[in-house]
């Protein structure tokens, strides 16, 4: 059986980019896999195609799961890759969205699989988003890194060439492969406090959805995702205060982060990117057309 398993086959996607996200070694906080389940959600997006998880992962580190169905009968969900399909007519682009966790076995063979994929449905461009651990302060914005090993993406998109020597993920083996293949690249990461990094973090998934945004042309609905960001910071907040020495050394962090903010003031938008930013979001509903 072929790995690649067909729903069907989309035709007619306009400039599509590829965004995929791994969970686990690169999904700290799920940030990342709740950036990109949060995307499809709101632009309706489509599954039409999964990838057999036989060949690429180890069951007893991604334990495949029982449910019950109509209470009666038992079945195996297996950790497949799935693969969406969003249209988005009035933005200049369509969106493929890839989701899974990280393959244990054979990454040159998946990476390809997933090259040869893009391929066929005419991908132009492949975006990997993903999240680390690092020491920042919850209270602050959170710091999104855009890379690429594109030259020509560096100066389009305002991305930083990668020069990150050492370990590596997933992600950094389909970019290899996506470069040997000609394909553009791009890599978001958002940095997580890693004093909680057990709880799922939906700042920084919005914040990896914002930059997404912008790399792509393609504007989602976050009021859903900013509500639960201001959730999670207010209870963040609240069991920090509880906690004389989490709260300073939390106050230490944000002394530590008070030159960063100072020295990069463009990693907050100006007025006239929100303005942007509304305005195509309100065209992709066919609300803007007064604006």
């Amino acid at each position: 059986m072929q790995p690649l398993q067909w729903d069907y086959r989309p035709d007619g996607l306009r400039a599509p980019a590829l965004v995929c996200a791994f969970k686990g070694w690169n999904d700290a906080a799920d940030a990342a896999s709740t950036a990109i389940t949060f995307v499809g959600s709101a632009l309706g997006a489509a599954r039409f195609a999964t990838i057999d998880p036989e060949e690429f992962y180890d069951f007893q580190a991604t334990r495949p799961r029982v449910k019950l169905v109509e209470g009666r009968s038992r079945e195996i969900e297996w950790p497949e890759v799935e693969l969406y399909e969003a249209r988005v007519p009035r933005a200049p682009r369509d969106l493929i969205l890839l989701s899974g966790s990280e393959p244990s076995f054979r990454w040159r063979t998946f990476s390809r699989l997933i090259v040869e994929l893009a391929e066929a449905i005419g991908v132009q461009l492949v975006v990997t988003v993903g999240a680390l651990l690092a020491d920042v302060p919850h209270t602050r914005p959170v710091s999104v890194t855009g890379l690429t090993s594109d030259p020509a993406l560096v100066q389009k998109l305002g991305l930083t060439q990668s020069s990150y020597e050492g370990p590596t993920g997933i992600v950094g083996v389909l970019h290899a492969a996506c470069q040997d293949a000609g394909l553009p690249t791009a890599s978001l990461w958002a940095a997580v406090p890693h004093y909680i990094a057990a709880a799922p973090n939906p700042k920084a998934a919005l914040a990896l959805v914002r930059k997404l945004e912008g790399l792509v042309g393609v504007a989602v609905d976050g009021s859903e995702l900013e509500t639960a960001a201001s959730n999670y910071e207010r209870q963040v907040n609240v069991a920090v205060q509880s906690d004389p020495e989490v709260q300073a050394f939390v106050e230490r962090l944000e002394q530590a982060a008070e030159p960063e903010l100072d020295e990069e003031p463009g990693s907050l938008p100006s007025g006239d990117t929100i303005a942007r930013d509304l305005q195509r979001f309100l065209r992709q509903r066919g609300d803007g057309e007064s604006t």
